[in-house]
């Protein structure tokens, strides 16, 4: 079973205001790296830190909005990235991603996402998933070998010359891979790119389960839902009676439901009480994760309503991961990993997701850009203070007017 495999969590908050999906790491990766080990729990926790915190600052910018977006993606996605930086951009970085360096190697972090990366990509007749990389790269670009080979080792990434001069051929070729690998569900990744741009790392994550016990479309009805305390919209609602792990948490004021796939794999869906979507988003963290684990039971649930729903979202991070710390990487980042002269700057980190959900299970499928500019030795003068003017004309070289310049402000 691939549940023996690993116990990939996706949890679907089911919020008043929104749907906001979060995708948690297997807790038993473990990787060996001279006789060192380092257990998935570490992976997770710093993924679900992120998550949980990446979440918050969207659903901050989006008051009132459906949330929707994949931290693995883009947990992937950044770490693929700081296989090319040093120094104080890479730590930065792994410390944006929440990874504690004082327990955590970099080599290490790598060959987590390394490790998570095939187990996720395993075959499975119960469950579709599949995670990859590409990197997009302008034609005369000289990578560095060893980024390259890391990039194929620990990402299982390729790279695909691209002629970024052309940038709307360009979009339209790495959108329509991602449409691809995404079974067509993120059509649009990149809005826009530069002709500046001279590479473009991509993430992608697909998923389809069906649920192990299905809702009947035949009791699928109409029925309100209650966006705020004075707005109510008509949608598909599905119901349904079965026994699945329940919790009522009390403290925080939230009913937790958990819905198995038949891969074994699950959704947990978090309603928060009447009026508390803000308190409970303030206390999300991975040990509030980790203790609704630990008290879900299984119950008899006679009527369980969920709305059938299709939602899809766009972000351009570069405030957000800015917010969250990552910061050199927009500005003057040390990327000398990638190319001799590291002289790169990101010039966007685009994210995109969709989900639907129904009677017979869930869709799902999201990507993260990061696209790269050659940066250049920026110049200014200011002429603030005193100064001389001449005009010179051209063929003869004579001086036509020669001044100075002490007060602009005096005719």
């Amino acid at each position: 079973m691939r549940a023996e495999r690993t116990s990939f969590l996706l949890v679907l908050g089911l919020l008043l205001t929104g749907i906001c999906s979060v995708h948690c790491l297997p807790e038993n990766v473990m990787v060996k790296d001279q006789c060192r080990r380092v257990d998935g729990h570490t992976l997770a926790s710093s993924n679900t830190d992120f998550a949980f915190s990446l979440y918050k600052q969207l659903a901050l910018e989006n008051p009132n909005k459906n949330v929707i977006f994949s931290p693995l993606s883009v947990s992937i996605a950044l770490a693929f990235l700081s296989l090319g930086a040093r120094g104080s951009t890479l730590t930065e970085i792994l410390e944006g991603l929440k990874f504690n360096l004082t327990e955590i190697q970099e080599k290490e972090i790598h060959r987590g996402f390394q490790h998570l990366l095939q187990t996720l990509n395993k075959p499975s007749n119960e469950l579709q998933l599949s995670v990859g990389n590409a990197m997009f790269v302008q034609e005369e670009l000289e990578l560095l070998d060893k980024f390259i080979e890391d990039a194929r080792v620990l990402y299982a990434s390729g790279a695909f010359l691209t002629n970024f001069r052309n940038p709307e051929a360009a979009k339209r070729l790495i959108n329509e891979y991602v449409k691809n690998k995404t079974q067509g569900k993120i059509e649009e990744l990149f809005k826009y790119l530069s002709p500046n741009t001279v590479l473009v790392l991509v993430n992608y994550i697909y998923f389809k389960a069906q649920w192990k016990t299905r809702f009947d479309p035949r009791h699928t009805q109409q029925a309100e839902f209650h966006v705020s305390k004075n707005k109510t919209v008509e949608v598909p609602m599905m119901t349904l009676g079965l026994e699945t792990p329940y919790f009522q948490d009390e403290e925080l004021g939230c009913t937790l439901v958990e819905l198995t796939y038949t891969s074994n794999d699950s959704a947990l869906l978090i309603l928060p009480d009447e009026g508390k979507m803000q308190d409970l988003e303030a206390k999300l963290n991975p040990e509030t994760l980790t203790r609704w684990r630990k008290s879900l039971q299984p119950r008899r649930i006679h009527e369980l309503y969920l709305p059938k729903f299709s939602i899809k979202s766009d972000y351009v991070l570069n405030d957000i991961l800015s917010q969250l710390g990552i910061k050199k990487i927009f500005a003057s980042p040390d990327l000398s990993g990638i190319i001799e002269t590291g002289d790169l700057v990101v010039s966007q980190v685009v994210h995109s997701a969709a989900l639907d959900v129904d009677e017979e299970g869930t869709e799902g499928a999201a990507a993260t850009g990061i696209s790269m500019e050659r940066t250049f030795l920026r110049i200014t003068v200011r002429f603030d203070r005193p100064f001389l003017i001449a005009i010179v004309l051209k063929d003869t070289q004579s001086i036509i007017f020669l001044g100075k310049v002490t007060n602009p402000s005096q005719v």
